[in-house]
Order: structure tokens, then sequence, then C-alpha cells
């Protein structure tokens, strides 16, 4: 199976303060249910197995050298934060959810890593204004429902002439078709966007308008081959990650719909996957 991602990093201008922007810490939305989805399965698992690699292309493509301030957003168990942090940095990494930060320290100790770990919101930052010399995130940020508030506090929390990076599932590629095959089954949170449009081409920088200056982009594609066919893939999605769990709790009283979601599922593992022509 392969699975394309995009990478993109963008240049803090001389002001990071976006017009308008209030102080970290103020108004956040109600994350609650992005909480629970997110501490529902073993997401730890999920991205140790399947994507371990993905945080170490992202520090490597935002040039993370010792001493720098980093911080990783919406981090999960440290994917990027740890890498970051075994390169020399100074290594804050946040998450939304608590199951996942206990899960992070647990790993970077192992790693002999270390990690500041802190609970947050990502479009409220508990941090300063230009805290941070680089701000990441790996198939994280991506997932809060507002971009537009998440872009600002990216920004927000990047020194000038800082760097930012995001890795992101792409709309076309496998995460982004399933996430919209579960989208069928389990409603998103009112106004919310599609969370696989952060990896659509200029879609960081769009959400920055002018803010920044040097824009870099590039999709490359994951190769996993830990599954034997469409069942193993939907029965392990089913069990370990968040959003799929989530879709099924959904409609557990459903019977045909739940029968329906994992037809879905398969389906779109063997057309993508292990089809003769994979679309990718």
């Amino acid at each position: 199976m392969t699975i394309p991602a995009r990478t993109t990093g963008v240049t803090a201008p001389a002001s990071t303060r976006p017009a308008g922007a209030g102080p970290a810490g103020t108004g956040p939305a109600d994350m609650s249910a992005q909480r629970a989805i997110w501490a529902l399965g073993d997401y730890p698992s999920v991205a140790r197995d399947l994507i371990s690699g993905l945080g170490e292309r992202l520090v490597r493509a935002c040039g993370v050298r010792p001493g720098d301030r980093v911080l990783d957003v919406a981090a999960g168990a440290g994917n990027a934060a740890i890498p970051a942090a075994l390169a020399g940095a100074r290594v804050t990494a946040c998450d939304l959810t608590p199951e996942l930060l206990a899960a992070g320290r647990a790993a970077a100790a192992g790693a002999g890593a270390e990690v500041a770990w802190r609970e947050a919101d990502a479009t409220c930052l508990p941090f300063p204004d230009a805290t941070f010399d680089v701000v990441l995130s790996c198939v994280g940020v991506m997932f809060a429902p507002d971009h537009q508030a998440c872009a600002r506090e990216l920004l927000r929390v990047c020194r000038p002439g800082g760097t930012i990076g995001v890795l992101s599932w792409t709309p076309e590629g496998f995460i982004g078709q399933m996430l919209a095959v579960t989208k069928q089954y389990l409603a998103p949170p009112p106004g919310a966007r599609p969370a696989p449009w952060w990896g659509r081409p200029g879609y960081l920088a769009d959400l920055l308008a002018g803010q920044v200056t040097a824009v870099t982009e590039r999709t490359e594609a994951v190769r996993i081959d830990r599954f034997a066919g469409p069942a193993e893939f939907r029965d392990y999605f089913k069990a370990r990650y968040g959003p799929t769990i989530a879709a099924y709790r959904q409609i557990a009283a459903d019977a045909e719909r739940v029968a329906g979601l994992d037809r879905d599922l398969a389906d779109l593992a063997a057309v993508m996957t292990w089809a003769p022509a994979p679309r990718w």
C-alpha cells in the first residue's frame, strides 16, 4: 500500500503577529468531542506500526538543528517531537488528548529523548508570541476543525524568520479517501473543513494569506505492506484508529449501516491498494 502525504514548509516574515489575533489562551472552542475521538483505540500503535518514519522526514525537511526551539503541535505520541529532540533541539510537544501525551512521555523516555509535554488546543496555543524557531505538525493539526485558527496560531508562536512545517494526508490519497468514507457515517462538527484539505497544494499558504515569505511544498509516498488484504486493513483501523472507532460507535445500533461501513472500507482498500492497477 502506498499512501501520498504532502509536506509544506513556510518561513515566517519579520513580524509574526497576524492582524486581529488575540493572545494565546483566549476563547478556545469546545474541543471535548475531538479529545474523546483521539482517546479511542490505540493511535500510538497506529503511528508506530504504520507511519513511524514520517516524523523524522518532517524534522529533516524543516532543517531542525541542535539548540533550536521546536514546538510539535497536535503531537500525538511524539512522532515528530522525539526525532527533533534526538537531533538536539529543545522540544515542546503539545496535544489535546492526555492519553496521547502519556504515551508520548513513555516513548520519549524509552528513546532517551528530552521533550516537554503540554496539554493544549491547537486553535489557542498557550505560548507567547515568537517563542519557537520551528513549529511543526505531523498529520496532527490537520484534524482540528478550525483550520484558520490553527494556521494563525502556528504563525503567532513562530519567531520572525522561523520555519513552520506541516505534513498532511492528501484528499486524493488513501487516508483522505478513507476519511471521506467515514464522514458518511460520522458527521463532522458544524463548520469544520475536511482534514485532508491541509494536503492540497497551496492550502497552508492560502490560510496564512501573504503573512509568510518562502513556501516549499512536496508530495511523497508512504509504503505500507503490513496488511495481507482489504479485510485485515479494515479490521486493524476498526480496532485502533479513533475516527474509525467513533464512526462505528455512532452507528452501532444499526446493523445495516455497520455492515455498510464494513463493506465500504474493505471496498476502498481493494480498489486503491490491492487492485491490479492501484490509483496512486
